[in-house]
């Protein structure tokens, strides 16, 4: 059994990466798995990046609701799985949150090495990065739903 409840995506703004890989593992479907996103530099609500929502309608995914959230030290649990998308970001998490705890790299916690880098540019590079959080969720998933597998 998959020993967590809930899992927050945390990227730098929570405009982009974050968001994105929290609306993918809503599509999964994976019952009693609750999926959200945080930024760690929130300082007041934004809407999500324009390319981001550009890219992510193209594959049937709504983000234009989303505003970014501050990561708080009430978001970490027993119960709840943090993955930063970068090596960076998870150790300034467990710097500069007293409450951290089970915190990884998304790659890190899929078995894989490196960092998922914020996107900049074109939209064709925007959707590169989504297609790589894309195939990165699809492999959670598929820990979550067989962990005595992985």
């Amino acid at each position: 059994m998959f020993p967590y409840k809930k899992i927050i995506f945390v990227s730098v703004s929570d405009t982009c990466r974050g968001p994105w890989a929290e609306k993918l593992l809503q599509k999964e479907e994976i019952d009693g798995i609750q999926s959200e996103s945080r930024g760690t530099v929130v300082l007041f609500s934004e809407p999500i990046n324009p390319k981001a929502v550009v890219i992510a309608k193209t594959r049937q995914i709504e983000l234009e609701k989303h505003f970014s959230v501050p990561l708080q030290d009430n978001d970490f649990g027993e119960d709840t799985l943090v993955l930063a998308m970068t090596e960076r970001l998870k150790q300034d998490i467990y710097d500069e949150y007293t409450e951290a705890k089970n915190v990884y790299t998304v790659k890190e916690f899929v078995g894989e090495e490196g960092d998922v880098l914020e996107p900049a540019g074109e939209l064709t590079e925007y959707g590169e990065h989504f297609e790589l959080i894309e195939r990165l969720v699809h492999k959670l998933a598929e820990k979550m739903n067989n962990p005595a597998e992985n």
